[in-house]
């Protein structure tokens, strides 16, 4: 068996009597880079909504007093009247929580583990944090991408099951991925996954 790990308890259940061919702990939920995708968005929509805030709100420091059109009507706010600023502040305060809605789950997936992984002759199970789930290898079409070196790689499978995604090109089809990252043996397993992708493809019982 490729990375002989303790598997917890409820997956050693699942599995019951079925030979174990891999066992591994992904060390992330979701690729880095999207991670880190989100992270930069969420820095530059903070960076550009910032950019009104200080327009609004640096006179108020600098002269004390910040003068603005509401409705075609000049109103000047001062440190002893806010309520002009109160319309502007909470119209830019929506913008900066999309920010902070942006920001926080990307830096928190970057520490986010994937869970554990195993894989037997009919299936690969899934386990992490007391919810499990158990994928039939016919389940994936056999696009297999591996990423990386042999003892620390990345391996992504892509099941038959998606879903349809709205963009400025139309509709398009994604598929569900499966991600295993960070793993040790990462190209042993990806041969492992495609030998019994293949050998439990559904097509060939239809031939």
């Amino acid at each position: 068996m490729i990375e002989n790990i303790s598997l917890p308890e409820e997956m050693l259940i699942s599995i019951g009597s079925e030979s174990k061919e891999f066992a591994v702990l992904s060390r992330h939920k979701q690729p880095i880079s999207a991670s880190l995708g989100r992270i930069f968005f969420g820095l530059f929509w903070l960076g550009f909504i910032s950019i009104f805030v200080v327009l609004m709100v640096g006179p108020l420091f600098t002269e004390g007093e910040v003068t603005m059109q509401v409705n075609g009507v000049d109103q000047t706010a001062s440190w002893s009247n806010l309520k002009p600023l109160l319309v502007p502040f909470i119209f830019l305060g929506l913008f900066v929580g999309i920010g902070f809605f942006l920001l926080i789950p990307g830096i928190v997936s970057l520490f986010r583990k994937g869970g554990y992984f195993a894989g037997t002759p009919t299936r690969l199970v899934w386990f992490k944090k007391g919810n499990l789930k158990s994928m039939d290898w016919e389940q994936f079409t056999g696009v297999i991408t591996v990423r990386g070196s042999n003892q620390k790689g990345n391996l992504t499978l892509e099941m038959r099951t998606g879903r349809m995604v709205s963009g400025k090109g139309g509709s398009r089809y994604v598929p569900d991925v499966v991600y295993m990252l960070g793993i040790p043996g990462a190209f042993d397993i990806e041969q492992v996954c495609r030998k019994r992708i293949k050998e439990n493809d559904p097509s060939k019982a239809v031939l």
